[in-house]
Formats: C-alpha cells, sequence, structure tokens
C-alpha cells in the first residue's frame, strides 16, 4: 500500500478500548483497578521477599525477582493509561505515546520470553544434572543469563520501533485495542508495511521461536529424567521444582499463540482483546500467586520474616 498525494501523518491514534456502555464502564475501570493494585503489590512483595530472605537466594528466585519485574512494568505500560481512558473517557493516544508504548512492550515481552526460557533451562539443569547445578548455574552466569535476557529484549523494541517510525498512518487511525499493538498498526498504515512485516517476522523467528524450544526441549528431558526415577516421593519433588514455572509458562505463551499465530478473519477478532488481557494483565497479577501459595521455601521465608518483625 502505497500514501496518498495528499496524506497527512496522524498524530494520535484512538484506542477502541471495550465497550461504551457507562455501567459496564464503571465495573471494567473498577475489576482492572483492582487487578492492577494487586499485581503491583504482589510483585513487589515477591522482589522484596527475594532481596531480604537469604532462604531465597538462589539462582530460580533470582530469575523469579527478574520475571516479577518484568511484570511490573509490563502492566504499568498499559493499565494506567486505559484506566485513565476510562474514566476520564479520553480514548486518544498520541503519536508518539503510542510509539512508547510499542517499544516498552515489546522490550518487556521480549525479555520475559528469555526469563522464562532461562528459567525452564534452571530447572532441567536442577532435575537432570544436580551435582553439574552449582557449577553450571553459578552466581556469575546467572547474571549474564539475565543481563542477555534484557539486551535481547531491548534489541528487539528498538528494531520494531525504528520500523513503525518509516510508516505513515493515514484515514482511519482507530485501533481495535485498549493498547498500541504492533501488529494492529502496521496493519492500519497507508504505505508499504513490507519491511515493518519483515522485521516482525523475522524477530519472532530469530529471538521468539528459540525462547520457546529451550523451553519445549527443557522440560521434554526433565520429565524423561523424572520418569526414570524410582522413588515416587523423589518424582513428586522433582515435579513440584517445575509445576510453578510450567503454569506460568503456559499461561503466558498459550495466551501470545491465540493473539498472534492463530489466523482468523478481521470479523472474528473479538477474542484477541481478551487474549491480550490474559497476557498484559491477568498474568502478571497470577505469578507471585502461583510461586508462593504451594511454594513451601517461600511460605517458609514468610513466616521467617513475620517473626522477625
Amino acid at each position: 500500500r502505497m500514501p496518498g498525494s495528499n496524506c497527512t501523518q496522524a498524530t494520535e491514534f484512538i484506542l477502541a478500548g471495550f465497550t461504551e456502555a457507562p455501567a459496564t464502564q464503571v465495573a471494567q475501570f473498577l475489576l482492572f483497578l483492582l487487578t492492577y493494585l494487586i499485581t503491583i503489590l504482589g510483585n513487589l512483595g515477591m522482589i522484596a521477599l527475594i532481596r531480604v530472605s537469604p532462604l531465597l537466594h538462589s539462582p530460580m528466585y533470582y530469575f523469579l525477582g527478574n520475571l516479577a519485574f518484568v511484570n511490573l512494568c509490563t502492566p504499568t505500560i498499559i493499565t494506567p493509561r486505559m484506566l485513565a481512558g476510562v474514566l476520564l473517557g479520553k480514548k486518544r493516544i498520541t503519536y508518539a505515546g503510542c510509539m512508547a508504548q510499542v517499544f516498552a512492550f515489546d522490550l518487556f515481552g521480549m525479555a520475559e520470553c528469555f526469563l522464562l526460557a532461562t528459567m525452564a533451562y534452571d530447572r532441567y539443569v536442577a532435575v537432570c544434572h544436580p551435582l553439574l547445578y552449582p557449577l553450571v548455574m553459578s552466581p556469575e552466569r546467572c547474571s549474564r543469563l539475565v543481563t542477555g535476557s534484557y539486551l535481547l529484549g531491548l534489541t528487539n523494541g528498538v528494531g520494531q520501533t525504528i520500523s513503525m517510525s518509516s510508516l505513515l498512518f493515514c484515514g482511519s487511525s482507530a485501533i481495535d485495542l485498549f493498547f498500541c499493538d504492533i501488529s494492529l498498526l502496521i496493519s492500519l498504515s497507508t504505505s508499504d508495511t513490507t519491511l515493518s512485516l519483515s522485521i516482525l517476522r523475522t524477530s519472532s523467528s530469530l529471538l521468539g521461536v528459540p525462547s520457546i524450544l529451550v523451553v519445549l526441549g527443557s522440560y521434554v528431558a526433565i520429565i524423561s529424567t523424572v520418569l526414570s526415577i524410582s522413588s515416587a516421593e523423589d518424582k513428586r519433588k522433582a515435579f513440584s521444582t517445575c509445576a510453578f514455572h510450567l503454569t506460568t509458562v503456559s499461561t503466558f505463551y498459550g495466551s501470545l499463540m491465540f493473539m498472534y499465530l492463530i489466523p482468523r478473519s478481521d470479523t472474528s477478532r473479538g477474542g484477541d482483546k481478551w487474549a491480550a488481557v490474559l497476557y498484559t494483565v491477568v498474568t502478571p497479577m497470577l505469578n507471585p500467586f502461583i510461586y508462593s501459595l504451594r511454594n513451601q521455601e517461600v511460605k517458609e521465608a514468610w513466616r521467617r520474616l513475620r517473626k522477625i518483625k
């Protein structure tokens, strides 16, 4: 698609959100506000607990602390702006604000993919090669893995934002979602989107796919190792160390695949909003609880902290 001769670059976009019904909007505002507050408290609490509790000073919780940080950032990019839109009725977002959302969302989204892959690898080493675990997952290597996750996320964010900056947006500037999603923005552009689509697909292939393969490969090896254990109690312990992470991975990647990989017509994309809610709002809220409700080490850390106080 080529821009028209009298095309003027859009200076703002309209975020459609969910509904125009006032009563529903009030319920929606309260629900998302409560979810966001729980997300902030839950993830900040997890980060603080991991920092102050010696019991949780291990590679698994170091990675979990960084996941909690990402889970703070992702909804903060989106939810306050969405809440302001519902409360004040302002659905417009500036072009610069939209590009900032694209950059930050792609940065932290890709960083989370690699953090989840790193956590899967950590569980693989712990279950399949326990004697080598202290050597393989040394503090220096853990730090490099986390730094690499953020740098790959930054690379993704910069690349996607640069590709978006060359696009023109004329005519309809309504985004049928509650935040600036890059795939919807590309579909709205009136200029040639070949380069932007190529960068998006290349990034997904070179960055997203390997992280998924690491997760899958790690859990295939873990399951194979656990099934070969003769003791039922040892099997239960091995599976329990992975169950929390596997729940997080399933929710995160499942909603992403529904959002971006399942083909559908433009008239049947209503479920996309709820898939987006799942991985941008709900999953960051649930993660601290997934890792704490049945995790004995986290429970013990909370008990010790309360005794000190």
